[in-house]
């Protein structure tokens, strides 16, 4: 009998870096869960539990919301499916998250998505959104019939604050100095890989194959 090693692995990458699109390819082609920190923050408030409404205080407040109280609702959620292997995606974010995280679990791999600043400004600035529908087109690659309107109602579309240049040079700017750290953290403890390109659908095999790679070499070690 062949014991089956339980992967831990967590996906990094700025905002519009395809992470979304890697991390539900990972997932179904490994068999493990996603994890998204912003859907069980979400999914907390909602229920109003008492995380949840600790960390609404804190956003509505505009503030931060502290390592401790994070780490804490995360780790709650991983200890629910401690005998699945998993995909975490939005933490850690900063590194007394990562501590708190490798106290708890072992992290096999890191993947760091590394697509260029610029690559990404293009990306998210060329989205146009239907406010009522919430339909997007990108000018780039799926543009409206008609520019700046909607195709099914015919109504203008809107740019999002988000998406504005201003906007996305600033979330960039926070995440580099955000995350770096934590980059630097795993980089030091051997467990982070890096994949650099402009387009998902060309690193997408290099991720897969080195999580073929990895995971089979983990699963021979359990063995």
């Amino acid at each position: 009998m062949v014991l089956q090693r339980v992967i831990r692995a967590v996906i990094m990458g700025p905002p519009g870096s395809g992470k979304g699109t890697v991390s539900a390819r990972i997932t179904k082609s490994f068999a493990l869960k996603h994890l998204s920190s912003g859907d069980i923050l979400r999914a907390n408030i909602n229920a109003k539990t008492e995380l949840g409404l600790l960390m609404k205080s804190c956003l509505d407040q505009g503030q931060l919301v502290p390592d401790a109280v994070m780490s804490r609702l995360i780790l709650n959620d991983l200890r629910k499916i401690d005998q699945s292997g998993w995909l975490l995606d939005g933490f850690p974010r900063t590194v007394p998250q990562a501590e708190a995280l490798d106290q708890a679990f072992t992290v096999d791999t890191v993947v760091n998505l590394n697509v260029p600043f610029q690559t990404i400004k293009e990306r998210l600035t060329s989205r146009w959104t239907h406010i009522p529908s919430g339909r997007v087109y990108n000018t780039d690659f799926n543009p409206p019939k008609v520019p700046g309107f909607d195709d099914v109602t015919g109504e203008p579309l809107v740019q999002r604050d988000d998406d504005r240049p201003e906007t996305v040079t600033r979330r960039l700017k926070s995440y580099e100095n955000q995350t770096e750290p934590v980059l630097e953290y795993y980089r030091s403890k051997g467990v982070l890989e890096t994949f650099t390109g402009t387009e998902t659908n060309k690193i997408w095999p290099h991720v897969e194959a080195f999580l073929h790679r990895k995971f089979s070499s983990l699963s021979q070690r359990v063995a």
